[in-house]
Formats: C-alpha cells, sequence, structure tokens
C-alpha cells in the first residue's frame, strides 16, 4: 500500500519518512487519533515501506527481484513478514480448549483489508458475524505472535507487527505483550493503532513510542470526496465539513441507512420523554436499547455525546462552531436552551460512566434506565 492511498496526512508521513532518513525508526510506534483520520491507513502504508514498497524513489529493499516479489505480495497483504493482530469474538458453539487466535480470522480479516483501509469496528464485528459479543485479543494471540516473530525474516529485512486496537487486548495478553516491547526479536517493528491509549497499561505505553494522528483536513477530505466518490464540489464540501476531519463520517454521511440516522431517533425520544418524565416509554426506551450489542451500546453513548457538545454550542450561535447534518441542526433549533452551562457538564458525565459501565459488562437495562432516570433531573434544570 502506498502513501498515496492515504487521504490527507502527508505531514505525517514526512514525519515517518524523517525517522527513515535520520536512521531513527523506533522498535515501536503507537499511531494515536481520532477515530476516521487514516491512523491504521498510515500504519499500513508505512508497514509497505518498510517491507519493501517503495516511495519517491527510495526502497528499504535493495534487490529488485526481492521488491517486485514484496509489492506483489503486499498487494494482497500475504507479505510473510507481516503479521496482524486484531480484536476477534469467540463464537458460539467454540469448545473451551480451543484458544482463540487471529488467525482462525485470517479469511475475514483479509477480505476487510480488500475492502479498503478505512472500516470501524461495526464493520469488523459485521464480518466476523458477531452478535452480542465483545472483540477482545486473547492470550494465545500473544504467544502465536511471540512464536512468528522469533522465527527468521523469510524476505532478510524487517518483520512488522500490525496491531489494530492494542486496548482490547486481555489483561494476560497485554503482560506477555509488554514482555516482547521490552526484549524485541531483532529487526522487529511494532506498529500500533489505538483509539483509546489511555486504556493500555502504563508499562506499555512507556515502552512505545506515540505518534500522534490528527483529524484530515476539510480540503483533503472534500477532494477525495470529489475523485473517489464522484461528488460534485458542492456536495464535496457540505459532506466535509460536517465530516469533521473523519473519513469514516464523510462516507457515514454519504450513506441514506447509517447507524447514526437510528441514533439520531434514540436521542431524540430519550430526550422528549424524559422532559415529560413518561417513565412508562422511558423503561421500554431502555429494554429496546439494551437488546443491542454491547459495541453498538457503546458507540450510540459516543453519538450521544457528540449531540449533547453539538446542541450547547448551537445556543452560541455561530454556524462555525457547529457540525451537525440538516436533520440535527433543525432539532437543535427547539432543543439546544434545554442544553445549558448548568447541566452540560454532568450530563456529558452521565454518558461517559455509562459508556463505561457497559464496556465492564454491566446489566444494559439498569445502565440506560438509570441514565434515563437521571436525565429527567437535569433537562429541566
Amino acid at each position: 500500500m502506498q502513501s498515496t492511498e492515504v487521504i490527507g496526512q502527508q505531514e505525517a508521513w514526512q514525519r515517518l519518512m524523517q525517522l527513515v532518513d535520520e536512521n531513527r525508526i523506533p522498535h515501536a510506534l503507537m499511531f494515536v487519533g481520532p477515530q476516521g483520520s487514516g491512523k491504521f491507513a498510515l500504519a499500513l502504508a508505512f508497514a509497505s515501506f518498510l517491507l519493501g514498497e517503495p516511495w519517491n524513489g527510495k526502497s528499504m529493499v535493495d534487490n529488485e527481484a526481492m521488491r517486485r516479489n514484496a509489492v506483489a505480495m503486499l498487494a494482497k497483504w500475504q507479505h510473510p513478514d507481516l503479521h496482524f493482530s486484531f480484536p476477534i469474538i469467540k463464537p458460539k458453539g467454540t469448545g473451551s480448549d480451543h484458544k482463540m487466535i487471529c488467525d482462525d480470522f485470517a479469511k475475514q480479516w483479509h477480505e476487510m483489508l480488500a475492502k479498503g483501509p478505512y472500516f470501524t469496528m461495526e464493520q469488523w464485528m459485521t464480518m466476523m458475524g458477531a452478535e452480542n459479543q465483545q472483540a477482545v485479543i486473547f492470550e494465545a494471540e500473544s504467544d502465536a505472535l511471540s512464536h512468528r516473530l522469533y522465527l527468521k525474516p523469510t524476505q532478510g529485512g524487517y518483520k512488522v507487527s500490525v496491531i489494530w486496537l492494542p486496548e482490547r487486548m486481555n489483561l494476560t495478553c497485554a503482560n506477555k505483550m509488554l514482555k516482547l516491547l521490552e526484549e524485541p526479536p531483532q529487526k522487529t517493528v511494532f506498529l500500533l493503532v489505538s483509539e483509546e491509549p489511555e486504556r493500555l497499561l502504563e508499562t506499555i505505553r512507556s515502552r512505545v513510542q506515540r505518534f500522534d494522528v490528527h483529524r484530515i483536513a476539510d480540503e483533503d477530505i472534500e477532494q477525495a470526496l470529489v475523485a473517489r466518490r464522484g461528488l460534485d464540489e458542492d456536495t464535496a464540501h457540505r459532506v466535509a465539513r460536517s465530516a469533521m476531519g473523519s473519513w469514516l463520517q464523510a462516507l457515514q454521511e454519504l450513506d441514506a441507512g447509517n447507524e447514526n440516522r437510528q441514533f439520531f431517533d434514540l436521542f431524540v425520544m430519550l430526550m422528549r420523554k424524559a422532559y415529560t418524565r413518561d417513565l412508562r416509554e422511558l423503561k421500554s426506551w431502555s429494554e429496546a436499547v439494551a437488546t443491542f450489542g454491547r459495541e453498538k451500546q457503546r458507540r450510540m453513548l459516543v453519538y450521544f455525546l457528540y449531540l449533547v457538545r453539538e446542541n450547547f454550542m448551537f445556543n452560541f450561535r455561530q454556524p462555525d462552531l457547529n457540525y451537525m447534518t440538516s436533520e440535527e441542526e433543525h432539532f437543535a433549533q427547539n432543543f439546544a436552551r434545554f442544553i445549558n452551562e448548568r447541566n452540560v457538564v454532568e450530563m456529558g458525565e452521565l454518558l461517559q460512566l455509562a459508556h463505561r459501565n457497559i464496556g465492564q459488562n454491566a446489566n444494559a437495562k439498569i445502565v440506560f434506565f438509570d441514565l434515563a432516570m437521571k436525565m429527567i433531573i437535569l433537562l429541566r434544570r
């Protein structure tokens, strides 16, 4: 994968190439940035370069035949010195003696990568056929990765381990991964791609070099929408601005049936029923969202946080501060006044607490009904 396939982020790519030029490639880099910023795409492009993909006349592989071979293998993500680790589920019916590793979902993973380096956890869960499970990187994956990385590189160059969402490692896996990072095999580079680095062990964070990836510039998203999606310039400009630097959000905006529309309807229902103190309907609401998978529940709460922020900012009547869709803005015209300096902080903390509790497998019905009850009080302030 070439850097030209990454949307925007030219400054970030130049920083990576500077590490190469100065011979300062760290043994472990952790790409950190907002969802949709392209940090995974950057990691894949850098992994490809380390394994032989040429860029601007430079390549890490001197032999022309080996370079062509590396490029051909990377085109299908089948390079033997490239190793992927990522969150997976344990399918229902799997025996207790089977230790889950990422190779169990290698076929689905390569199908996902074939569609491009920009995808969400929701899309990956769908690809795995997940239901209500939470995706985790299990203990056995660290053992399998250690075994692979201590073998000699088949192509004589670097071995690259790309770990997508390392914060989803269970504790045993994380501790074993720490040992790998502390005593890395020779000529091995770890590329971690994290969206919630604070969830990682502090000892792991201290063993990696953090590489911050910023939101994509609106102009870069706009150009990509015109070139890759065939949008006219006016539509591309509107979508790019509402995407707030996220290519994933830009794509969701183009999808008429995207998940956020469902979340928007649920947010509106919650706020209206909480304001009217309709306990029966709020109980029904909490029971309905409790049937969602936990990953979807967490995404919904993140969306609610976004809407609370947008409605609070709407009160300032400065369009440049808002990034809502036309439907969200229409609702905000009457609702925004109920989100003010007296309740916005507590409302945000309430949603963040619910997000954490869902992630820790708390009873969803209790979490969401408690959220609805407290929202009644906050909306009256």
